[in-house]
């Protein structure tokens, strides 16, 4: 596709305030195939005056006819799924059967879950002698990511158009073409004018000014903890509503009655799909120690077979801070069983799957996100040590149980403190609540419950 050079405001394509341009970099081959506006401050107040000014005739819109929009606009996503998927691929680096299944394949799930919900979910209820309306909070501020570029845009804006909020979307830099391309998906769905903006930028600058603005009335962000923390404190000192999906560093914890040949291939597959770069990605594998030398062979075995099939890192940074943990990782005594922070290529932000061995719970890389395609294996003794490593890091995003028994594996994922648990690789479902415990945020995205974050609840008593 080609880029625009010019923000999707008001229901049009119109100039930057400014002049500076941010260039976007194909991981693959390190060559600059776009630039798009740098957003300023002035672009955001002009964005987020028109989600305003479109706001109360969106909040009035029939929640049928919202859905409606909403599934004009799965509808496109459908028709330009192949599109989405050059798109992804060529900013990230994502191969490309990746990006059609899953980058392209998500979103129009997620789509269309919020195309059913707006037309179906209770907007309204009889409490005893109360009527409980539920009504959109206002205009969102949402700032994403771009590991899932597509999917994570989605995951915010159809919920809260479901609501009948408007929006300001800032995508990340690395990935703002798969935001463009999402903004013509919107303009040819027939979403009104205003009801759905778009501001490309950097972070600390067209970020942070939509975190501040006076007009936004909740801030939806995903992405790094730090960041996180940051914009919670900017929006609480302004009152402000924030659903919050930071980081991860999630446990796969395998117990002894598990197929540990299924449980591990799986695990490694989970790690190296997307290059680990997943905020869910299950990098700290658990297993007891009777299986554990059987276990590192086998993930060896399994990570050596990725070799090629894996994209590089996002960009420059993201490649020399996942070889940085790998580094690290070596310098703490744990085990290199595959992989290491060689780069396999001489172009490329590449870097090899990666599998540790003799990790202990308190190193490094098993207590911060590398967020690239590394797996450290850590045994354990018996099912309360088991739960202690799994719950001894600031995070709680995402897990997985692998047990012969799913009743075994249920009560163990319940003891977890973590916000989403696969037992024995249980499939993604587009209608579960995603989000985590402790430092990994605040709120739930996906669902009802990720609908009810852009609501507010008012009642009349009678």
């Amino acid at each position: 596709m080609k880029a625009h050079d010019g923000m999707y405001i008001d229901g049009a394509w119109r100039p930057a305030a400014g002049r500076d341009t941010i260039a976007v970099v194909n991981p693959v081959d390190e060559q600059v195939i776009a630039e798009v506006p740098a957003g300023t401050v002035e672009d955001v107040d002009a964005a987020v005056r028109a989600a305003r000014a479109a706001l109360p005739a969106w909040a009035a819109t029939a929640p049928a006819e919202r859905a409606a929009r909403i599934a004009a606009l799965r509808d496109v996503l459908v028709a330009r799924k192949d599109e989405i998927a050059e798109s992804v691929t060529a900013e990230l680096g994502a191969p490309l059967p990746f990006s059609q299944a899953v980058h392209a394949g998500v979103p129009i799930l997620v789509a269309g879950s919020y195309a059913e919900l707006a037309a179906s979910y209770a907007f309204e209820e009889k409490v005893g002698n109360s009527t409980v309306y539920a009504e959109p909070v206002g205009v969102v501020g949402a700032i994403t990511p771009w590991n899932y570029p597509l999917h994570q845009i989605v995951a915010k804006v159809a919920p809260a158009l479901a609501a009948g909020c408007t929006v300001v979307l800032k995508p990340a830099e690395d990935t703002p073409l798969t935001a463009q391309l999402f903004a013509e998906a919107v303009h040819e769905a027939g979403v009104p004018a205003g009801v759905f903006n778009l501001v490309t930028g950097l972070g600390p600058v067209a970020g942070q000014a939509l975190a501040e603005h006076e007009g936004v009335d909740l801030v939806s962000f995903t992405g790094s903890t730090a960041v996180g923390r940051r914009i919670g404190a900017t929006a609480g000192a302004a009152v402000k509503r924030v659903a919050l999906e930071l980081g991860g560093k999630s446990a796969n914890v395998i117990l002894p009655s598990a197929d540990l040949a299924k449980a591990v291939g799986v695990g490694v597959a989970n790690v190296m799909g997307n290059s680990g770069q997943t905020c869910s990605a299950w990098t700290r594998m658990l297993v007891h120690t009777s299986q554990y030398d059987e276990a590192v062979a086998l993930a060896a075995e399994a990570a050596a077979k990725y070799g090629d099939r894996i994209g590089p890192l996002v960009n420059a940074k993201q490649h020399a801070r996942v070889r940085g943990y790998i580094e690290k990782g070596v310098a703490q005594g744990a085990r290199l069983v595959a992989g290491g922070p060689e780069a396999p290529r001489e172009q490329g932000y590449y870097v090899s799957p990666t599998v540790f061995a003799d990790v202990t719970p308190e190193m490094t890389i098993a207590q911060e996100e590398i967020f690239g395609p590394v797996v450290s294996l850590i045994r354990y003794e018996d099912e309360d040590d088991a739960l202690r490593i799994a719950n001894g890091t600031v995070y709680g995003l995402a897990g997985a149980v692998w047990a012969g028994d799913e009743a075994e594996a249920v009560a163990f994922a319940r003891r977890m403190d973590t916000g989403q648990v696969d037992i024995n690789g249980g499939r993604f479902n587009p209608l579960a609540p995603f989000g985590g415990y402790k430092q990994s945020g605040v709120g739930r995205e996906l669902g009802s419950h990720g609908l009810a974050e852009y609501l507010q609840t008012k009642s009349l008593q009678f």
